[in-house]
């Protein structure tokens, strides 16, 4: 017996090693490197890791894995800068049953979050797992910096700041096992709703750009369990964040996926984002100024609700 009739490729495996080098020439051997930028006095390194589920179901049914790479990035970094942190770099890992064109398909899609973000792609791993591997799995992991006394924890958070939605691209990268359920029992199929591969939105240099000009008090990353648990997250006890969901169009695929699958208003709140991807607090005296940014970044955005 020898490693490749147990289904790993050792030679595949370096060979891909030596075309990712060629995209990403920082990426180093057995370890990334880089120095913390300097001007900061007290600077604090901000850590996450993310995945993208069973979206990638949705991937393969579709045979396009760039869109996943780019999501991996994008769940990561838009949870790392909603304490005002600036995303610095990336790492990644791929686990799969053997080394094929879709794991340069999913790099390639990974380099171009990592583009977007304006972060460096340090390294990650890649894991060939033979036989034994049952599906692709993907994980990601992103460290930010923020100076100490810049920190957002929605501390200055007070009654009557107004609560700004920006607009998602879709489900970003949630929601997808009830998806996936529903395509299982033919309540929908993918052919009819392409738009469930559209990618997460980057949201940093939109953060990045506001944190720059405008007060921000808190930062909420619509994921898993919709707004009611992700924007709660950022308010501080005795207060309660009061959203109106009438005030933003709800996007077409979330009326296609509750009519299809009979779901009820209130379990599409906790799956789903609704068409918010990221959430923003802020004083009420900047609303309009801040809007007008984040439409010059080619988003929509709404005043969804308060702090009461």
């Amino acid at each position: 017996m020898d490693y490749k009739s147990s289904g790993v490729d050792i030679e595949s495996g370096n060979e891909f090693v030596e075309r990712l080098k060629k995209k990403v020439p920082s990426i180093g051997g057995f370890n990334g490197m880089m120095r913390v930028p300097s001007g900061y006095e007290k600077p604090v390194l901000v850590s996450g890791a993310d995945g993208v589920g069973t979206k990638i179901n949705i991937s393969c049914i579709a045979r396009d894995y760039k869109t996943i790479g780019m999501d991996l990035v994008a769940m990561c970094v838009n949870d790392v800068i909603t304490c005002g942190a600036k995303p610095l770099y990336f790492l990644d890992y791929i686990s799969l049953a053997a080394i094929n064109p879709v794991v340069d398909d999913i790099v390639d899609g990974i380099i171009m979050g990592c583009e977007i973000a304006g972060i460096e792609l340090l390294g990650g791993e890649t894991a060939e797992h033979g036989r034994f591997a049952t599906n692709i799995d993907l994980a990601g992991f992103c460290t930010g910096i923020v100076e100490e006394n810049e920190i957002i924890d929605g501390s200055l958070i007070r009654k009557g700041d107004k609560i700004i939605g920006v607009e998602s691209s879709g489900l970003h990268s949630n929601g997808y096992s009830l998806i996936n359920d529903m395509l299982w029992r033919h309540k929908i199929y993918y052919k009819d709703t392409p738009e469930l591969l559209n990618t997460t939105h980057i949201y940093s240099p939109l953060v990045q750009d506001l944190l720059d000009e405008f007060p921000i008090l808190g930062m909420s990353h619509i994921t898993g369990g919709g707004i009611p648990g992700n924007l709660p997250r950022c308010i501080p006890d005795g207060l309660t964040a009061h959203v109106d969901y009438n005030s933003w169009p709800l996007p077409p695929i979330f009326s296609k996926i509750q009519l299809a699958g009979e779901i009820t208003e209130e379990e599409m709140k906790k799956v789903f984002n609704l068409g918010i991807g990221y959430c923003l607090v802020v004083p009420e005296e900047v609303v309009t100024d801040i809007q007008l940014r984040i439409y010059g970044h080619d988003y929509k955005s709404w005043v969804i609700g308060e702090v009461v």
